[in-house]
């Protein structure tokens, strides 16, 4: 049972039909890994805080920077040259005491991050770069740990769900490299704020769905495309590929074993 005190400030949530206090509960008792604390993960932990979501755990290398102020909105003037994770973590300290928040301030190699995906629910992939966003679909896969993806540049941005039943596509099958032949980082083409900011609420919103009801509400294994100039989405279904180093890989594995 929640105490009056926790009753009362996630009142809202509670009175949910979807969610109720046993939903509450299990909220608290929930463990999201967010790698990336820029424009995405700044904007899906701060909901995800909020909402009571019981522990986080923040991952990112990088430095707040002034450029990033424009649309990582959980930073401040004060927070500049500081790691993003740490200075992200005393933000939400201050919206919410009652969770536990660690903060890793360098990347994790394969062995790292198994086990931090190990202990999560859920991984939220924030990150801005396609080799980090491999890494965490290949471990994920392997874990069977639902993984929410998300992306954004200009005025476009991208969401997807992927949980990793039998048969499923993984994120390679819809990128199936690791890296861009084109430099494509916020700083070369610019980024609208507030797209960025939607994706990471996208995120924050379908990790609720996950652990407060145990399911996702959001058909996973679908790409959501956001248009911020038209303010409009489009879904399309994501096909597995039979030639996937990822999940293919296992599948004929699995076939040949059995």
């Amino acid at each position: 049972m929640l105490s009056e005190s926790l009753f009362l400030r996630y009142q809202r949530q509670i009175s949910l039909p979807e969610i109720g206090e046993q939903g509450q509960l299990s909220l608290i008792q929930s463990h999201v890994l967010i790698i990336g604390c820029g424009g995405l993960g700044t904007a899906a932990s701060l909901y995800l805080a909020a909402s009571g979501t019981g522990r986080l755990v923040l991952v990112d290398d990088d430095v707040v920077e002034s450029s990033n102020l424009q649309r990582q909105v959980a930073y401040r003037q004060s927070d500049l040259k500081q790691n993003k994770a740490r200075a992200l973590i005393k933000q939400l300290e201050q919206l919410n005491p009652h969770i536990k928040l660690r903060s890793i301030d360098h990347r994790l190699s394969d062995e790292q991050l198994s086990l931090e995906v190990m202990l999560a629910d859920v991984v939220l992939d924030c990150s801005d770069n396609l080799h980090t966003r491999q890494q965490i679909n290949r471990i994920c896969y392997f874990q069977k740990t639902p993984l929410i993806s998300a992306a954004a540049i200009g005025w476009q941005g991208q969401f997807s769900v992927f949980d990793f039943a039998r048969e499923a596509p993984c994120y390679r099958c819809l990128i199936p490299f690791d890296n861009t032949h084109q430099n494509t980082q916020c700083s070369d083409l610019g980024v609208v704020g507030p797209v960025v900011g939607t994706l990471g609420n996208y995120q924050a919103l379908a990790a609720i769905q996950k652990l407060a009801t145990g399911r996702f509400s959001v058909k996973a294994n679908q790409l959501h495309i956001f248009n911020g100039e038209t303010m409009q989405w489009q879904t399309v279904d994501i096909m597995r590929d039979s030639e996937c180093k990822v999940c293919a890989s296992v599948m004929n594995l699995t076939e040949v074993e059995s």
